[in-house]
């Protein structure tokens, strides 16, 4: 499993000692009102443990865990794409609520979007965030993510609609994509 470092961040694969600790961060109303509804609320330790499950299994790792000064902070990951799509990705991203503030999630999406531009060649990550939800925002901007547009009246949560922003980061040194030759296309 990859290891991903910077200073007291680390970006680690999941292990089966994580799990009462992700059910105690992710059973958190401030985390599920920023997320997709994918994620079960309240959330439970066999939540966490079915989750970690199908993280192990992942080749090549797109799932990690985020640790802060040795303790579990949140989760990161990409979710690839297919189709004519395959060398894109989708990031997605959470901090415990214990750990907001902390510049944690802004060196977590650096730290991934460069493992997905160099380890798995993707020239292209993207991610979609609620209207509602600028910190998220900010960590994306901070990033290097562009906003390319805003889908307005696109999401439900919490029985409101609002619009999604959605950003992107390319590869670095991708000039012209129409000239962009890609060796083995499937």
């Amino acid at each position: 499993m990859a290891e991903l470092t910077a200073g007291p961040i680390r970006l680690r694969g999941f292990s089966d000692l994580d799990q009462v600790r992700l059910a105690e961060l992710c059973n958190n109303k401030k985390i599920w009102d920023n997320v997709r509804d994918f994620l079960p609320s309240p959330y439970t330790e066999q939540n966490a443990l079915e989750f970690i499950k199908s993280c192990q299994q992942q080749n090549p790792p797109v799932t990690f865990a985020i640790e802060y000064k040795g303790e579990l902070a949140g989760c990161i990951g990409l979710v690839m794409q297919t189709d004519v799509y395959r060398l894109t990705a989708e990031i997605g991203y959470w901090i415990g609520e214990p750990f907001w503030g902390l510049g944690i999630a802004t060196k977590a999406v650096g730290l991934l979007t460069e493992y997905g531009f160099d380890q798995l060649d993707l020239v292209r990550i993207f991610t979609g965030v609620f209207d509602f939800n600028r910190a998220s925002q900010r960590v994306l901007e901070k990033s290097g993510f562009k906003l390319e547009g805003i889908f307005e009246k696109s999401i439900c949560k919490n029985g409101k609609i609002g619009d999604e922003f959605r950003y992107a980061k390319l590869k670095p040194g991708l000039t012209d994509n129409r000239k962009t030759k890609i060796q083995n296309p499937k």
